[in-house]
């Protein structure tokens, strides 16, 4: 028997994210250059933002006829300083990860007339005054002459406003089954154009609350649907019977529709998995977004 659906909703956030096309080599190159400019990327919580592949694209697909990768990047709106933030984030990830990677190339994804960053020329410096600028493969680009030979980098990168924070909870009769669903439902949801997990192989298994009893911390372990603490005393266990494993994915894309049909799709690929007891989602009532994802599509306003 399929797995219950909860009739409730995500609760998604309000971002700025751009989204940055790597291409090397082979595949090979491409991989390492992602993983390396997405590490430790997973939360805003304490990382300067969340990012994660978005897609891959064939060589045909891309500027200069070599395969490649689309990476996102996100900061939450309700950051004053967010647009700081992110152009921070990508000058780090794309100067100290994407640069070093042999092979690799960087372009721009989004529309760069309106908001963009000067993301090719401050990479460029590196170049300690032998950068130049040229146009490369119908690109506005700077090259940074390198030990290899060149590395080339966009000009200019967009970035537009988004959507952070969707979610599906997986509450499993065993640990085995909760992660198999997760892992499934991240799989489906990944392959809908402009969606990223950010967590490792997209799943979180550590589903976190706001706020915390330490005043230095800004959230914690959501106590209530820890199986380990159900039945202690001060907690007041919210978690269904039978349930001995809760994961979770988060979903972030660049508008409520594709979160949507991220979540429908992650929820057909991972009901009948078996042992998999429920699909829910997390929120807060409206008190962190205003975006909500319903998990019974019948509910999603237009």
């Amino acid at each position: 028997m399929p797995a219950a659906v909860d009739d409730t909703y995500a609760e998604a956030f309000r971002s700025i994210y751009a989204a940055v096309l790597v291409t090397a080599r082979d595949r090979y190159w491409v991989d390492r250059a992602v993983a390396a400019c997405t590490g430790n990327a997973s939360s805003s919580i304490m990382c300067d933002c969340e990012a994660g592949l978005d897609r891959y694209l064939d060589a045909s697909e891309t500027p200069d006829g070599r395969p490649g990768a689309v990476v996102a990047f996100h900061v939450p709106r309700f950051h004053k300083d967010r647009e700081a933030r992110l152009e921070r984030a990508l000058l780090v990830r794309v100067c100290q990860n994407v640069l070093p990677c042999p092979t690799a190339a960087a372009f721009n994804v989004l529309p760069s007339e309106e908001k963009w960053f000067p993301l090719g020329r401050k990479v460029s410096y590196f170049g300690d005054g032998h950068q130049y600028a040229a146009e490369r493969h119908g690109r506005r680009c700077w090259v940074v002459p390198i030990l290899s030979g060149e590395f080339v980098v966009e000009r200019r990168c967009g970035w537009a406003d988004g959507l952070m924070g969707g979610n599906l909870w997986f509450f499993g009769a065993t640990a085995d089954a909760a992660l198999d669903a997760a892992m499934k439902a991240g799989e489906a949801a990944g392959r809908v154009p402009g969606v990223i997990l950010p967590f490792p192989g997209g799943v979180a298994a550590s589903g976190s609350k706001a706020g915390s009893k330490y005043p230095f911390a800004i959230a914690s372990t959501y106590a209530e649907y820890c199986p380990t603490l159900r039945g202690k005393d001060g907690v007041a266990s919210r978690l269904p019977d039978g349930v001995a494993s809760v994961q979770e994915i988060i979903i972030n894309g660049p508008d409520l529709a594709t979160i949507a049909a991220a979540t429908q799709a992650a929820i057909a690929a991972s009901r009948d998995v078996p042992g998999l007891l429920t699909i829910s989602a997390g929120n807060y009532g409206g008190r962190l977004g205003k975006s909500f994802v319903y998990l019974h599509p019948e509910k999603q306003p237009r």
